[in-house]
């Protein structure tokens, strides 16, 4: 995985900027893998450092113990107007070891306007030797005035073959890396999630398209799931069986019977069509729509679709 991290634009601009001395005093990292944010942003600060491969000051940063490079806030919270206040505090202190200091803020696309205006000065006007890493899954939530001050560095999704080699180097013994790339959107965390569950979701999505109680199939979905998963599960499904539906299924990552199925009774223009309804419910999803009910809603659009192009035919 860390190869993979250190493949990526930011890394290697960040690596670039600091060896030349030209980093600007606060950089935002926009990376769409959230799970995966920290580590690309421990990584860059490494790279910030100069720290070589498991060098002192490369374990230090790992373990986020290094006295220069402070991490906010800590992993699994939210920047708070307490932390906040905690960070302007600590960068007037003077660097321990360098002669720089760095400050990495995570999930900045969670930090509330309140403590975004809060930080604001500091980022635009830091100390002399002091310099702002910001991460953030997307960059939607981070306020107009914060983005106008901070240099940006947009990390594209991998690609699904470098997300396949990521995945036969760190789980050399589970199958299915390249059928979990593929629905991954190239987004690593989730091609992880889908090759770790031994293709259970890709099941799942394969049982929504066939059941014949659809309400009751989706009473059993809980929002305890991860519903990103099983969409890009669902994804890959509807692209499959489009291929085969062609008669192009040497395209096709599944061909079992359950797909050879869903191809029988769901036309081409259906299963295109259910390939965007169903990025538009992930996108109801991530408002915090019921998954179950979500899911029926998305069952009975793919089934309106199907209906109307019987009728066609």
């Amino acid at each position: 995985m860390k190869q993979l991290l250190r493949r990526t634009n930011a890394y290697a601009a960040i690596r670039a900027g600091a060896e030349a001395g030209s980093l600007s005093h606060a950089t935002l990292v926009v990376f769409p893998d959230e799970k995966l944010l920290r580590l690309l942003l421990t990584e860059c600060a490494e790279a910030f450092f100069g720290a070589e491969e498991d060098s002192r000051t490369a374990r230090l940063i790992a373990k986020e113990q290094y006295s220069d490079c402070l991490f906010f806030p800590a992993a699994g919270e939210k920047l708070t107007a307490e932390i906040g206040g905690r960070i302007i505090d600590e960068s007037i202190l003077r660097p321990v070891e360098e002669n720089k200091k760095l400050f990495v803020l995570d999930a900045f696309h969670t930090a509330p306007p309140l403590v975004q205006n809060k930080l604001l000065k500091v980022i635009e006007e830091p100390p002399e030797g002091v310099y702002f890493l910001l991460g953030a899954a997307t960059e939607y939530p981070v306020l107009p005035t914060v983005l106008s001050r901070v240099a940006k560095i947009s990390v594209p999704p991998f690609t699904e073959e470098d997300v396949a080699a990521a995945l036969k180097r760190d789980h050399p013994d589970l199958e299915g890396a390249d059928e979990a790339a593929a629905a991954s959107g190239g987004i690593y965390s989730v091609a992880e999630s889908l090759l770790a569950d031994g293709g259970a979701q890709f099941r799942l999505a394969e049982e929504f398209l066939l059941t014949r109680e659809p309400e009751k199939f989706c009473r059993t979905l809980s929002d305890k799931q991860d519903k990103r998963i099983f969409f890009a599960a669902l994804g890959q499904v509807l692209r499959d069986g489009m291929f085969l539906a062609a008669g192009q299924g040497k395209f096709a990552k599944r061909r079992g019977k359950e797909m050879m199925e869903i191809a029988r009774i769901y036309p081409v223009g259906v299963l295109q069509s259910a390939v965007g309804l169903t990025a538009r419910a992930e996108r109801e999803i991530g408002f915090n729509a019921n998954f179950a009910q979500c899911a029926l809603a998305l069952s009975v659009a793919i089934g309106k679709e199907k209906e109307k192009w019987n009728r066609l035919s």
